[in-house]
């Protein structure tokens, strides 16, 4: 396979006196000489002014000569080449792209929106040039066909796969580096250099938008309701200590039973509880 061969040209400044001296020999001929030898002159001048090639800071130029690959300049600078080959400038820069939002399917099924951000630059002008046929709809497409793979692969959360330590939602920096993995692997073949993907854009589909978020809250309700039960419990506990322990009050089962009843009804409740003031006995 063939790869990227860097070609030094010529200094342009030193074949740019050059065309300019035979030109202006080729008007003396015309005025003083008058001699058709000059038509000649100004044609080569012509001719070979064509080979000049400017190549600006991280830009690179990929030469050919009638179908066959001959070299790319990545230096900046002014230089002339052969006038025959043919000249085609490739950007070395650092480029973004922001995908727009797609609709994919998550491990379980679940349509989920997602997008992501790629940072990448050509590093191999050979390959982007000539290994597909547009390098930069080549990044976009395949940028989004590894985004669709990736969210196949792991659950949106755990919420119906509870031993899924990975999911998209909390996946963080390993979910971004196994895209980023996979992007590059793709994009190997154009001579692409991936220096940063990331998932920039995440959220349940529409049509399923509203359940998801009716289930969160209710997990969010529940996880709630056992810490508020677990810190009621353990506070009625330690009453009951406390007042066996300093012998405030004497109770049988059945008065525990009734202090613990109001206890967890104070406790767990979710309004203020509203006491009742007994002037008379207790019983």
């Amino acid at each position: 396979m063939e790869q990227e061969k860097l070609r030094k040209p010529l200094n342009g400044y030193l074949m740019l006196s050059a065309i300019l001296a035979v030109f202006a020999i080729s008007l003396y001929i015309l005025i003083d000489v008058e001699n058709l030898w000059f038509l000649i002159g100004i044609f080569l001048s012509v001719f070979f002014a064509i080979g000049f090639t400017i190549v600006n800071p991280n830009q690179s130029v990929v030469m050919t000569l009638f179908g066959k690959y001959v070299g790319s300049i990545k230096i900046n600078g002014f230089y002339w080449v052969n006038p025959f080959y043919v000249k085609k400038k490739i950007s070395l820069r650092a480029r973004n792209f922001d995908s727009q939002t797609i609709k994919v399917n998550d491990k379980i099924g679940n349509p989920i929106m997602i997008g992501l951000v790629l940072v990448w630059k050509v590093e191999e002008t050979y390959r982007a040039a000539f290994n597909v046929d547009d390098f930069e709809q080549f990044v976009i497409v395949q940028s989004e066909a590894a985004l669709r793979k990736l969210a196949g692969i792991y659950p949106y959360d755990n919420f119906e796969i509870e031993e899924s330590d990975l999911t998209l939602r909390s996946g963080g920096e390993e979910v971004n580096n196994e895209l980023e993995n996979e992007i590059r692997s793709r994009l190997e073949i154009a001579g692409i250099h991936v220096i940063e993907a990331r998932i920039n854009h995440i959220a349940y589909a529409q049509e399923i938008a509203q359940a998801m978020l009716k289930r969160q809250q209710a997990t969010a309700i529940v996880a709630a309701r056992f810490k508020i039960v677990e810190g009621a419990v353990s506070m009625v506990e330690m009453a009951l200590t406390e007042l066996s322990k300093n012998k405030i009050v004497d109770m049988d089962d059945d008065k525990k039973a009734t202090m613990v009843s109001n206890l967890m009804v104070v406790l767990c409740g979710d309004k203020d509880a509203t006491p009742v003031v007994n002037t008379g006995s207790i019983y």
